[in-house]
């Protein structure tokens, strides 16, 4: 009786529960790895090989341009007799055993046309580019895009006697107003060259300012044509104009672009040389804090003292005005990096 009651004590329920219990014991099966492994071509190992040693290859020559243009300023400046990044006054390299020179006048007037070019180059460039990509027609927008682009293959040369002979007399009322008007602010006292006749650091800054003018607007009009079609539609959506849309949704968008390529615009205007040469005249007077001086920049003092490049010692001295040059260039474009980083962040 109690043998009975047991077997139908043993409810559908239950066997299913066993059923499970078994196969759940059943073991479970070996994957096969073989199937997971990445299958590597040699086309893979070649692009790879090439790409990287692309990255390596760049990298060991801007190492070896520094370590070259050191090795031969390391001698100049060992027989330098004042103080290299203070001296302000005039170059004396014929005496090779005591010689004199510094970078003070050179920095300054490269950085401060360099920058004036850039002040009046970024606000056009920008607005060239939301021009191009937000309201110009899209049969003009093609057009005037590869007008804007070809400004950039004009050479520099071309750039320096439009300066001189053509921008410089057409401004030259501009820049006589400022300095009888202004003359009260340090940028646009009397300087130590003539207004009328153009070879002003103010000239040199316009004519900078145009040459650097396709870059910044190229790369910036490239970024402002990515932004996310998704995010101008739903401003338009909400009721935003044309020009709102451009403020909340384009210029955020493109704003790391827009500073990367004002800073291969300053790259460029840092180490022009040709234009400058052509417009800026040299003076023997140190650098007054004005638009209306004359003066050097890095680019323009080598290029000046080409003659003098025979002997290793009179080389080396321009050489390390160079390097100085090279680093500022390095340094600015380190920060640009990092600005867009922080941004992106």
């Amino acid at each position: 009786m109690s043998d009975t009651h047991s077997i139908s004590d043993i409810t559908p329920a239950t066997a299913t529960t066993a059923g499970v219990a078994r196969r759940t014991e059943a073991p479970t099966p070996v994957p096969d790895t073989k199937s997971n492994k990445t299958v590597t071509r040699p086309g893979d190992r070649i692009f790879s090989t090439l790409a990287t040693g692309s990255g390596v290859f760049v990298i060991v020559l801007i190492a070896s341009i520094g370590a070259f243009l050191l090795w031969r300023a390391i001698p100049a400046l060992q027989n330098n007799t004042v103080n290299f990044f203070t001296y302000n006054g005039q170059w004396s390299t014929s005496d090779t055993s005591a010689m004199v020179f510094g970078v003070r006048d050179l920095f300054l007037v490269t950085a401060t046309v360099s920058i004036v070019a850039l002040v009046l180059a970024m606000p056009v460039a920008l607005g060239i580019a939301i021009y191009l990509t937000n309201y110009a027609p899209k049969r003009l927008a093609g057009p005037l895009g590869y007008v804007i682009d070809l400004l950039a293959a004009v050479p520099s040369i071309v750039f320096g006697l439009w300066g001189l002979y053509v921008l410089a007399p057409a401004i030259s009322p501009v820049a006589e107003w400022l300095n009888e008007n202004l003359s009260w602010i340090p940028l646009f006292a009397t300087g130590s060259v003539s207004i009328a006749g153009g070879g002003t650091i103010f000239t040199g800054a316009i004519v900078l300012a145009v040459m650097i003018l396709p870059i910044i607007a190229a790369v910036t009009r490239e970024v402002f044509v990515q932004t996310p079609k998704g995010q101008i539609e739903a401003a338009l959506a909400l009721g935003a104009t044309r020009w709102e849309v451009v403020r909340t949704t384009v210029i955020p968008f493109g704003k790391s672009g827009f500073v990367s390529g004002s800073m291969l615009g300053l790259g460029r205007a840092l180490g022009e040389t040709i234009a400058l040469y052509i417009i800026i005249r040299s003076t023997q007077q140190t650098f007054g804090w004005t638009l209306f001086d004359g003066g050097n920049t890095f680019a323009t003092k080598i290029a000046l003292a080409a003659a003098e490049f025979n002997n290793e010692l009179q080389a080396g001295a321009y050489i390390a005005a160079g390097l100085v040059l090279f680093v500022l260039t390095f340094l600015v474009n380190a920060g640009a990096r990092a600005a867009i980083a922080g941004k992106k962040d």
